[in-house]
């Protein structure tokens, strides 16, 4: 608005300071409306399950620390190892194998693949459980010739070794595949660059490929550990003791069925998301030099979350509406 004094000839009219812009954050009435029905299918189900007497939440808790189910964590945990060694191991090579300029060892690896991820891992599992029946002794000697020595099959390859053997080589056909989609992900120059620097094919492979290729194989690697972890159970159905047969003798045994499947749950949620913390690092550390910023950290999320609030409530006073 302009003063009589502003419309003089010669003199520049005078402008009043216009008003401040008070920004109007945007509602989100759908939002609360979601929120609130979680909260309500929540607390519903919170409710169910701790007033539901079939349950028994004090069978769980001794169910949990229960000596029989211990050593079957253990022995779980100790499955989980061996199996993931074993098929990192074999998948490892019969991804180099499936890369190779030989058709011979591309054909075998191709093969190996394909009836290891064609049949069901608990086919697997009874099949190396009653190999006995088909081989009852297994030698060293002369192909098509005489055997110096023998040992019978059962006493060679006991249960855990079965369910070793069955849980980790179904696992390095997948992991070959994951090897395989890693290695291809790292551009062919590398290769070249290194090749013209006298480096070997292992050498490249070793120090240049497979480390570039690790971003690409640690998140699925990680979800088949956790997997793994899981896939144990099948173990139960060849009689071997871990964590899940273990819950199922106590549950049979005492009728508690329900609550000795909760507690075995328990144990397999608490490991997994060990494990799950574990591939977070990992992931966060091969991720290091890529063009995208590193993900934060729960704990610098927290932190994060926390400035952010002291910021908008200096001093402890609410700020504006929302």
């Amino acid at each position: 608005m302009t003063t009589p004094q502003d419309t003089t000839p010669g003199v520049p009219p005078t402008r009043e300071r216009p008003e401040d812009i008070r920004a109007v954050p945007v509602r989100h009435p759908g939002r609360w409306v979601a929120i609130a029905c979680i909260a309500v299918l929540a607390a519903m189900f919170l409710h169910a399950m701790i007033t539901n007497p079939v349950l028994h939440w004090d069978v769980v808790g001794q169910v949990f620390t229960y000596p029989t189910v211990i050593q079957g964590m253990e022995k779980t945990l100790l499955l989980t190892l061996c199996a993931m060694v074993l098929g990192i191991v074999g998948g490892i090579l019969l991804a180099v194998m499936r890369l190779s300029r030989n058709p011979v060892l591309s054909g075998v690896s191709w093969l190996y693949i394909w009836v290891f991820r064609g049949t069901p891992v608990l086919v697997q599992l009874f099949f190396w459980n009653f190999m006995g029946a088909i081989f009852p002794r297994i030698g060293l000697g002369i192909p098509f010739g005489p055997t110096w020595v023998s040992w019978d099959y059962n006493s060679l390859v006991p249960l855990f070794m079965v369910c070793v053997l069955g849980l980790g080589l179904n696992e390095a056909a997948y992991f070959a595949e994951i090897v395989r989609a890693g290695i291809l992900s790292v551009d062919e120059g590398q290769a070249e660059a290194a090749a013209s620097l006298g480096l070997t094919h292992a050498q490249t492979l070793r120090r240049i490929v497979l480390p570039q290729a690790m971003r690409v194989i640690i998140p699925p690697a990680g979800n088949e550990t956790i997997s793994m972890l899981k896939t144990t159970s099948l173990v139960s159905a060849i009689a071997f003791e871990e964590l899940t047969r273990a819950g199922q003798d106590i549950g049979a045994r005492t009728l508690y069925i329900i609550p000795s499947l909760i507690a075995v749950s328990f144990w397999y949620l608490l490991f997994t998301s060990v494990l799950s913390i574990g591939q977070f690092y990992i992931e966060r550390h091969y991720g290091r030099g890529t063009n995208r910023a590193l993900p934060s950290t729960p704990w610098q999320k927290v932190k994060a979350n926390v400035l952010t609030l002291s910021l908008r409530n200096p001093g402890g006073t609410t700020g504006g509406s929302l």
